[in-house]
């Protein structure tokens, strides 16, 4: 079998694998450049040669200098503003956080930034008045145009800035795609201001907790009567949840409310138990452990609240050690000290057999606890509160220096562009030295700087690099790209530049961004070559495209918004689809006209 063979078999299994989404992407690239190396198509220099691409290096440390702005609490300082601004004016305030968004994300990426942001907006629509709905598509949709206005602004913007060196191109400058990136968010923002927002649903924001997840008829009140073989035990020696399938929340002893007990509280004769769980199980309970059923039962929020314990909802996030697990397998009440009440996913409500529930990146919980208790795993990136967190873990006293960190980096990254000649310095090393500045003033701590990088995504992008290596080693990009010549040629260069914009666009939806774009543009390069057009022309449009991921809720920023939103999978259909046709035809418009064919 040839090598270009070889090289497409092995493209089209990771695209298979990428978007069934059965391993993550990042073994998915793992497995890919295992494949090519077995096959000789690559040797091993050649295969793990995009591990030591100094595209790694910077966005490995951009991920620092971004989490020296989180740790210091700047976004957090910005969004607060917003209120006072716009108030409870939906238009004024849309536009504000479209276009706050937008500006963080050219410089914090756009997963970052709709993450930082979420629980800003959801207090400030709940300040407002204001359904969730309505603003955090917005927010996410905002975020995604922004990133695509400077070189920073995505992980894929750098990863194709570095992938282009290999065809004889310079790399991006900073801020090379500012000119259509800005004018495409500003053509994003004006739809959405006046058509896409009519078009969102308004769901959300009106409801108790107990209401929004209808938990109400799965909680009950059960008297401990006198004779109970319970009365006397500890809630850990009644253990309760494991022989009965029931989660006691609260305990009522006389004028007294225990909420959120621990298990070495006593279970006394009279105590009223607020249990969590089905009614099979609930009468079960009545009959082998002589409980009694209190059918004047009202359940509300403040029932289940008291003294420090609330209910709060909490998101699981991408990287989080909880993603695949259960809440048994990982014993979640004893090691996080919460109570999940509920899990919402997509729209879809899980309260019964919740051990059993295997967790994933977007999963909001409803949980019971003290916020001292949620706070270390908020910091720690695990779960993210969907509400103002406190400032209290958030290092204000530094946040001149993580300013001045991220100053440093552009600003000497910016000598690019001013062309010094001889002072030119190399991207990696600018990022590598606002790192420094930000060790050396102990904004973020050496102990803690290795768990800022999501090394997830700069494997997928060296083994995308890798396998870029192989598609032009055996000639399998120049061998796409005559094929396109041939089919497509008649149809003149700008209907093929919109080919590789709709297939990037398209590609984007079952696979990461970065993935797709890395897999597009060696081709697109290739055949404007054959075409004799300027393969930056395509890079850039390839580039463009790979950002402009609003279809579906499968886009991280999207996905972050998706359960606390309310919203259903062709909310994103229904808006985002006009808002792709928008971003498309201005980038195929101005594109040609930036980047001369």
């Amino acid at each position: 079998m040839s090598p270009i063979a070889i090289t497409l078999i092995l493209l089209l299994v990771a695209l298979v694998l990428f978007g069934s989404e059965k391993l993550p992407v990042d073994v998915v690239g793992i497995l890919l450049v295992i494949g090519l190396v077995m096959t000789g198509v690559l040797n091993i220099q050649e295969g793990v040669a995009g591990f030591g691409n100094d595209i790694i290096i910077t966005i490995g440390g951009l991920f620092v200098l971004v989490g020296g702005l989180i740790k210091t609490g700047i976004v957090d300082l910005i969004g607060r503003r917003l209120y006072r601004i716009a108030g409870d004016n939906e238009f004024l305030l849309t536009a504000l956080i479209m276009a706050i968004a937008a500006i963080a994300a050219s410089v914090l990426k756009n997963t970052t930034t709709t993450a930082m942001f979420l629980p800003v907006v959801i207090g400030l629509a709940n300040k407002a008045r204001i359904a969730p709905s309505k603003l955090l598509m917005p927010l996410a949709f905002g975020a995604i145009l922004g990133g695509s206005c400077t070189l920073i602004g995505t992980s894929t913007n750098l990863a194709v800035s570095g992938a282009i060196v290999r065809y004889g191109m310079e790399p991006l400058s900073m801020f090379e795609l500012t000119p259509v990136g800005v004018i495409t968010a500003l053509a994003g923002l004006i739809y959405m201001l006046f058509l896409g927002r009519k078009l969102l649903p308004r769901r959300g924001g009106e409801e108790s907790f107990t209401d929004q997840y209808a938990i109400r008829e799965y909680i009950s009140e059960l008297l401990v009567l006198p004779e109970s073989n319970l009365v006397g035990k500890t809630l850990g020696e009644a253990n309760l949840n494991l022989e009965l399938d029931l989660n006691v929340l609260g305990i009522i002893r006389g004028d007294r409310q225990i909420t959120s007990p621990t298990a070495r509280e006593r279970i006394e004769r009279r105590d009223l138990l607020i249990v969590e769980g089905t009614l099979a199980d609930i009468l079960r309970a009545k009959e082998e452990v002589g409980l009694e059923i209190k059918a004047d039962f009202m359940l509300n929020d403040h029932v289940l609240e008291g003294g420090d314990v609330e209910l709060f909802e909490v998101m699981v996030m991408r990287d989080s050690p909880l993603v695949g697990q259960t809440l048994k397998t990982i014993n979640f009440r004893y090691n996080y000290d919460l109570t999940v009440l509920a899990i919402n996913r997509h729209g879809e409500t899980f309260i019964n057999k919740l051990s059993g529930v295997n967790l994933r990146f977007g999963d909001v919980l409803l949980v019971q606890g003290k916020r001292a208790t949620i706070e270390p795993f908020v910091v720690g990136g695990e779960i993210l509160l969907l509400e103002d967190v406190s400032a209290s873990s958030v290092r204000t006293a530094k946040r001149r220096w993580a300013i001045a960190a991220f100053g440093l980096f552009l600003g000497l990254s910016l000598v690019k562009v001013v062309s010094f000649g001889a002072y030119d310095i190399p991207l990696a090393i600018c990022v590598l030295l606002g790192v420094l500045l930000l060790l050396a003033t102990k904004t973020v701590r050496h102990t803690e700087i290795y768990s800022l990088i999501d090394f997830r995504l700069l494997v997928l992008i060296a083994c995308m690099i890798s396998f870029g290596t192989a598609m032009e080693k055996t000639g399998a990009d120049v061998y796409l790209a005559d094929f396109i010549k041939t089919h497509f040629e008649q149809y003149g260069s700008t209907a093929v530049l919109a080919g590789f914009f709709a297939l990037t666009v398209f590609l984007t939806q079952p696979m990461s961004n970065q993935a797709a774009a890395l897999v597009v543009v060696p081709v697109a390069v290739q055949t404007a070559v054959l075409l004799g057009l300027n393969p930056r022309t395509f890079a850039v449009a390839v580039t463009y495209a790979a950002s402009f991921s609003f279809v579906t809720p499968l886009e991280p920023a999207c996905i972050l918004v998706y359960t606390p939103g309310r919203y259903k999978f062709m909310d994103f259909v229904k808006v985002g689809t006009i808002l792709t046709i928008i971003v498309f035809i201005v980038s195929i418009i101005l594109v040609p006209i930036f980047w001369k064919f």
